[in-house]
């Protein structure tokens, strides 16, 4: 279960580096780096039989992770989460193969945990002391525990309106935690003027090469727990885009590894119609997004005005025949609700705002009831529950009163 890390490659102009050295963006067009392996040495140990005998989790298919030396690996038990037939939800949509993959089971409550723990542990094999990012809170958390992990320090910079379970998940791991006045693009901002001054290594969403690697995990499971079948339709929310872009380079990796065959989902991007970049990009039929001015939306993870990795994301979601939709807030709370009753399984807004965008694909004949139709579930909503606004009856055991609550309970 050695690494077969060979080199890294920009995206967008070819340019090749070296895998050993510290990267950010391409230095030649300043876009997105991707790890490349030797694949065909990595077939030879990456096989059905032997992931058949391997623990479960993201550091199963390490042939294809970035660090080389397991010492380095800071791991909470990230991966391996369940996927779930959402039996009830498939039905009120006409959809009787409808499934959720439930990433709020990661250690941190989201996804982040995977791309955070691949980022942070090559990082820390490559010698990196000090981290920083922006991040709408779920990345940051992440970023915070994986670096506790790692006896590392994190800077993390959060819009000052993010989630408070989110501050204190930062807080209690030891991280620098500052609030900024504005969006995820304005804490990028500070990140990015005062990095090199401070000593920082940059690990915002594609910014550095190896968090697309922990999310791509997720297009590995799924093969796996789909019976080596991938589905049919992958609806994704879309804020940096990294799940959707590491989903797409997965399935290229396991078609070359033999583990799967040419065929591909149709990936869905999900975003908010108050941030909406992406999908705008997708209906203009452009292949970059312009940034989106005045972003708003309950759904913090996909509040982000503007993705270095657009033209990934974009090109993804035309090469697989998919598609990019938007959904409103009322829309994305009714969802996260309608779930959460009909499962049992409670998201985060960004995975509500999935739930609702299937509900449109269903009504629009985007989806068919033959087909295999996975939700990607980013979140936990226990990172919510300042959302959650209930109006509950207080009881008193002594009131007299007390039976009127119940007198029509009997069966």
């Amino acid at each position: 279960m050695n690494s077969c890390l060979d080199h890294l490659e920009c995206t967008y102009c070819g340019a090749r580096f070296p895998a050993d050295a510290l990267h950010g963006l391409c230095t030649h067009c300043q876009r997105v780096l991707y790890p490349r392996y030797d694949l065909a040495a990595a077939a030879r140990t990456l096989t059905r039989d032997a992931l058949a005998r391997r623990p479960p989790g993201l550091w199963r298919y390490r042939e294809v992770l970035p660090v080389r030396d397991p010492a380095h690996i800071l791991s909470l038990g990230e991966g391996g989460t369940p996927l779930l037939p959402a039996r009830r939800f498939g039905e009120s949509l006409g959809l009787p193969n409808l499934w959720i993959k439930d990433e709020g089971q990661n250690p941190t409550g989201s996804f982040k945990a995977r791309g955070l723990s691949a980022a942070l542990s090559r990082a820390h094999e490559l010698g990196v002391r000090k981290v920083a990012l922006p991040s709408a809170g779920n990345a940051a958390a992440a970023t915070a525990a994986y670096a506790a992990r790692g006896g590392m320090e994190a800077f993390v910079f959060m819009p000052s309106d993010s989630p408070p379970v989110h501050k204190a998940e930062c807080d209690l791991a030891g991280a620098r935690l500052f609030l900024v006045n504005g969006l995820i693009h304005d804490a990028g901002a500070i990140v990015q003027r005062y990095r090199d001054r401070c000593g920082w290594f940059d690990v915002s969403t594609l910014k550095e090469p190896y968090r697309v690697e922990g999310k791509k995990t997720m297009g590995y499971e799924l093969l796996e727990q789909m019976g080596w079948e991938l589905p049919d339709v992958i609806v994704y929310p879309t804020g940096g885009g990294t799940g959707i872009v590491g989903m797409w380079k997965a399935f290229a990796e396991l078609e070359a590894l033999g583990l799967c065959d040419r065929k591909r989902p149709r990936m869905v991007s999900v975003q908010a119609a108050g941030c909406a970049p992406i999908t705008k990009a997708f209906e203009e039929g452009k292949r970059h997004a312009e940034p989106w001015p005045s972003a708003a939306t309950i759904a913090p993870g996909i509040r982000v005005p503007v993705a270095v990795g657009d033209y990934l994301i974009l090109d993804a979601i035309r090469a697989s025949g998919g598609t990019a939709i938007s959904v409103d807030d009322r829309d994305i709370l009714a969802a996260v609700a309608e779930v959460a009753r009909l499962e049992g399984i409670y998201g985060s807004p960004e995975a509500g705002a999935t739930a609702a965008a299937c509900r449109v694909l269903a009504r629009r004949g985007l989806v068919k009831p033959d087909e295999r139709v996975v939700l990607l579930f980013c979140g936990s909503g226990l990172l919510h529950t300042e959302l959650v606004r209930g109006d509950y009856p207080v009881l008193d055991p002594r009131d007299p009163k007390l039976e009127r609550y119940f007198s029509g309970t009997r069966a």
